[in-house]
């Protein structure tokens, strides 16, 4: 990985030995991971839609399986965004259609209700990590937004205002003499 990282910077730019420790926090992760997810599912739905259709007996539904794809990847980019939020929201009321598409699918004539049960379950265990990631998201990111910060009792200099008067003269001299 730190070679791609320095591949495109300049020959005077120091080079990166190592990364640190990530700012992110699980549930930002989660949401990162679930949007990944969700590009990768709309990805499938979208060109593989017959083979989507034959295993769970919608034939002829391949049209609305590439429509689901396409909201999964615009989904997943919305997760992906500085409004992850949204872009979660946007995945459960996804999860929603899906479960009322399968549960259309349960019906006794259809040959393949054994894959619809399967991907049912499925579909209800990202729905559950969907909304985790929502609820984690949102109480961390949304503690602070609209509220007004007060600073006043900051001055800015990190030992206080009393330990860096003189200071710069102090170092001056130090350099002279």
């Amino acid at each position: 990985m730190n070679l791609f990282s320095t591949l495109k910077r300049s020959k005077s730019d120091p080079k990166v030995l190592e990364k640190g420790p990530s700012s992110l926090s699980s549930s930002d992760r989660l949401a990162r991971n679930l949007g990944w997810f969700s590009i990768g599912l709309g990805l499938v739905e979208l060109f593989g839609a017959h083979r989507i259709t034959r295993t769970l007996g919608l034939d002829g539904q391949e049209t609305m399986v590439r429509a689901y794809g396409l909201r999964e990847i615009g989904a997943g980019m919305m997760t992906l965004s500085v409004d992850k939020e949204v872009g979660l929201a946007s995945r459960i009321a996804g999860d929603g259609i899906d479960i009322v598409t399968l549960g259309s699918a349960l019906h006794s004539d259809n040959p393949k209700r054994d894959n619809v049960a399967i991907a049912l379950v499925i579909v209800a265990g990202v729905t559950l990590l969907d909304l985790l990631a929502v609820g984690a998201t949102t109480g961390r990111h949304m503690r602070h937004r609209g509220e007004i910060r007060d600073f006043g009792d900051r001055s800015g200099f990190p030992k206080g205002i009393p330990a860096s008067r003189g200071l710069a003269r102090d170092k001056a001299k130090a350099l002279a003499g």
